[in-house]
């Protein structure tokens, strides 16, 4: 088991203006800023609340880092429209050079994430080298990588990362640590996922966000 205050987030975000393309056909361009926001905002607040050593975004998004500061999360422009995989690189290269044993990257859209299953994924964390992954609901992407030391195994983001990501830890000499947890494994990505979030209304910002464009629309 890891120490919370080991540990260290990483989050990447791309600029909000053109988040979430596959949610075109249901969500006007604003809209689609606005829930990202939202999710991102739902994200920094489990992680901040599980008492990590600190949260980097690396962003150079403006609304993100005014979210950022909010939270006392600190931001990195380095890597941030180099894509998910070369944003989390750029994360993991800054934390060695401040000398951070323990990174955990996490997506910015995984509206139903909370403390405690970052607690969870913490606690199932062996000694270094190590490799914890929580695998998104249809095991195809990589919702959460906690990783010791930050570039214990060469991560490449995607579609399809869960099963690659298993294979690299292997190749490295590390068997990966393998935690479930419903939270963290919902992300949103296309208007399926969209109105299966809707559906369970949740109280996240995000959830309330959409019941606010229920309402506007249909109330």
């Amino acid at each position: 088991m890891s120490d919370p205050a080991d540990v260290w987030a990483i989050i990447p975000v791309k600029e909000t203006q053109d988040a979430k393309q596959r949610l075109a056909p249901v969500l006007s361009a604003a809209l689609r800023q606005e829930l990202a926001l939202a999710m991102l905002e739902d994200v920094l607040e489990a992680v901040t609340a599980a008492g990590l050593g600190g949260v980097i975004l690396v962003t150079i998004d403006p609304h993100a880092i005014a979210l950022a500061r909010r939270y006392g999360a600190e931001t990195i422009a380095d890597g941030a429209r180099n894509g998910h995989t070369g944003a989390v690189q750029a994360g993991a290269r800054h934390l060695i050079a401040q000398g951070r044993s323990t990174m955990l990257t996490v997506p910015g859209d995984l509206p139903l994430i909370t403390a405690a299953e970052i607690e969870r994924v913490i606690g199932a964390h062996g000694p270094a080298p190590a490799f914890t992954i929580v695998p998104a609901h249809d095991e195809q992407g990589s919702n959460a990588i906690l990783m010791s030391p930050p570039d214990a195994v060469p991560l490449r983001f995607g579609e399809d990362s869960y099963f690659p990501h298993l294979a690299a830890s292997r190749a490295c000499g590390i068997e990966p640590c393998i935690v479930r947890l419903p939270g963290i494994a919902f992300d949103i990505d296309n208007p399926k996922d969209l109105h299966h979030f809707a559906q369970l209304k949740s109280r996240t910002r995000a959830g309330k966000f959409l019941a606010e464009i229920a309402n506007e629309r249909f109330g």
